[in-house]
């Protein structure tokens, strides 16, 4: 059976470890009632629905 010949070290298990710990980019789709950039399975803060149905009210700032 094989054995490693030397321990291997924090900074290479970390290292090696590390590339699947990345952090994605979050996934946006369109809103479907005003189109605009919403993550998933959130309600859309420029129109307040989810999923077809009004949930907030809109604060109009300005």
């Amino acid at each position: 059976m094989a054995v490693p010949r030397a321990k291997t070290s924090k900074a290479r298990t970390r290292r090696r470890q590390g590339i699947n710990m990345r952090l994605s980019a979050p996934s946006l789709v369109e809103c479907g009632n005003c189109g605009n950039l919403v993550m998933t399975h959130r309600v859309c803060p420029k129109c307040g629905f989810y999923r077809g149905r009004q949930v907030l009210t809109p604060e109009n700032n300005g």
